[in-house]
């Protein structure tokens, strides 16, 4: 793929699917079974469904909306939108009717496309009340009686009307320029409203390329890539989608995090991408089956976890014995770990939040290829990554191909490039600060080493200033309370206060024991963690609470904290902890 010349993303699909011809293109599960569609049959749904689209009155530059699991329609339903001149607005299904209509309102969507009838029924409410939405397209079987309070069409009708339309989309697709909008990803809102990013196809390309220049030593050919991630974020969107497409490649759509773990055995993927929460979910999961297992085999795995992560500090370590018995560890441990990951993986690539580097050097160590990057969405969004052949865990690697990262005064990371999105929809003012003196300012803070590679240490806005005037960054502390095996989440607050203090999640396995059992072990593992922090770090005061999920919206779909809706739910419960203390 000539990322630099490609006209559009359209353009890019169209082409590989013409080399590609009937191979088999997106994965998805029914009655039981991973069944394909082939890279033919998709580009002419996607023909159809943009010429149908265009007969519902789709003009260039028009939004769709789209609010859809990760399926094969999700990406027809993408892909069709552009080949149409249009913008897409992804969504996520976990949103409310308030958050649609700021979307369908903010954007001026013309057009949305949805799964279920579900989703159907709660975006038709926040599509009544914006003006600019002239019907829906909904996947799956429309009833008769479904009383929409906005005009609705079937997926199937559309397609239908689309496949008896005289017009030739090569002509729409020769029409977009590189520099045109492909998408207006919203931000997850970690902070606050979120904003429109607007997003070229020019800034795609971009980052496909640059993740071609970092992923070509893996010897990228046919290559099988599992879909976790919404991909209604920028991440899945780019990483997920648009790059497995420009390589040709195979995309199977995970049924759900349930299901994960059979889905890696039954897709056996060589690439896949998710965040930081996952990997601690496999972390765990590893653990407690080797315990279970004990014994002789357990002594073995713990074995080659200590020579591995031995190797990683300095291969030379090893003495002549020890990469013997490394050897043969390999394969009786490290191939069975693989095995569980479908056992040709080539990487696994985690971003979307900082990694904690003891689970990247867990499975370093027991040789699963792990990548940690770093990126926005406002950089369409990969920044940096490890190079597969020289990761260093602990960072998220140098900037990738075309990418510039400099740092402002305050270690703010700055970031230009072509990848660089173009502003944000609708407000200038955001644009203007984001964008000020030609960098983009990612609001995050870090440094760089000799060799390039960049250390996140926190998000700016993330801070804690003390009453007392210290400074003093949470996502460290968080990250040593998230290491200790009884907590599963944690979150450090303290801004303006005498002290820290700390809502806590117990782990999963631990929930199930009596409530004096979970205080007991929760309170051993704040007290292991104090002995190793400077006082003014310490945790004087702590809360065991429920977990925080996307169900209660204290999380984003790519599972960050959302800090400003967690204080705002345990607000009177942090003014207790103080309250209690001053007591």
């Amino acid at each position: 793929m000539d990322y630099q010349n490609c006209r559009n993303l359209a353009a890019m699909f169209y082409a590989e699917a013409a080399r590609q011809g009937d191979k088999p293109f997106l994965w998805a599960k029914r009655d039981g079974a991973f069944r394909s569609l082939s890279w033919a049959r998709a580009a002419v749904e996607t023909a159809n469904l943009a010429k149908g689209l265009r007969q519902l009155g789709l003009r260039p530059g028009d939004r769709v909306a789209l609010v859809s699991e990760n399926r094969p329609e999700w990406v027809i339903a993408d892909l069709a939108a552009i080949t149409a001149g249009g913008i897409t607005v992804p969504a996520y299904v976990t949103h409310t009717v308030d958050d649609h209509r700021h979307l369908l309102t903010d954007c001026g969507a013309s057009l949305a496309i949805v799964s279920s009838l579900a989703l159907a029924r709660r975006v038709a409410e926040a599509a009544s009340q914006a003006p600019s939405v002239k019907g829906l397209v909904v996947m799956e079987t429309l009833l008769p009686d479904a009383n929409l309070p906005v005009a609705a069409q079937s997926w199937d009708a559309v397609l239908a009307r689309g496949a008896s339309a005289a017009d030739d989309v090569a002509d729409w697709v020769a029409e977009i320029a590189r520099e045109d909008l492909a998408c207006l990803i919203y931000t997850s809102g970690t902070g606050g409203l979120p904003k429109g990013v607007m997003t070229s196809h020019a800034n795609i390309l971009a980052n496909c390329g640059a993740a071609y220049q970092l992923l070509e030593k893996l010897d990228l050919g046919d290559e099988i890539f599992l879909s976790f991630l919404p991909m209604s974020h920028s991440y899945e969107h780019t990483a997920g989608m648009m790059f497995p497409i420009s390589l040709g490649a195979q995309i199977y759509f995970a049924e759900g995090a349930d299901s994960l773990a059979a889905n890696l055995l039954e897709a056996r993927p060589t690439v896949m991408t998710a965040v930081p929460r996952l990997y601690e979910a496999f972390h765990q999961r590893i653990l407690r089956a080797i315990e279970r297992e004990g014994g002789f085999k357990a002594k073995l795995f713990f074995k080659a976890l200590a020579l591995g992560r031995k190797r990683l500090a300095d291969p030379a370590s090893l003495t002549l014995s020890e990469r013997l018995i490394d050897r043969v560890l390999d394969r009786l441990v490290r191939d069975k770990v693989r095995a569980r990951f479908g056992g040709r993986l080539k990487a696994l690539v985690s971003g979307g939040a900082p990694l904690n580097p003891e689970i990247g050097r867990f499975f370093l160590a027991l040789g699963v290829r792990l990548l940690q990057g770093y990126g926005q969405t406002e950089a369409s969004p990969v920044i940096s990554a490890n190079p597969p052949d020289r990761i260093r865990i602990e960072t998220v690697g140098p900037a990738v191909d075309g990418v510039e990262v400099d740092f402002a005064a305050d270690g703010e990371i700055l970031v230009r490039g072509p990848s660089v999105m173009k502003g944000y929809w609708n407000d200038e003012a955001a644009t203007s600060r984001a964008l000020a003196g030609g960098w983009l300012h990612t609001g995050d803070v870090g440094a760089r080493d000799p060799d390039g590679y960049i250390r996140i240490t926190d998000r700016k806005k993330d801070f804690i200033k003390t009453s007392g005037g210290d400074m003093i960054a949470p996502a460290r502390i968080e990250t040593q309370l998230t290491l200790q095996p009884e907590i599963g989440q944690a979150i450090v607050l303290g801004d303006q206060r005498p002290f820290l203090v700390a809502l806590l999640v117990p782990n999963q396995e631990l929930q199930g024991h009596a409530p004096d059992r979970i205080v007991k072990e929760v309170a051993a593992a704040v007290t292991r963690v104090n002995g190793g922090l400077p006082t003014l770090e310490r945790i004087r005061r702590y809360k065991i609470v429920a977990a925080f999920t996307t169900a209660n919206g204290q999380m984003t779909p790519t599972l960050k904290i959302r800090r400003h809706v967690i204080r705002q739910a345990y607000a009177a419960e942090l003014d207790s902890l103080y309250e209690k203390s001053a007591g």
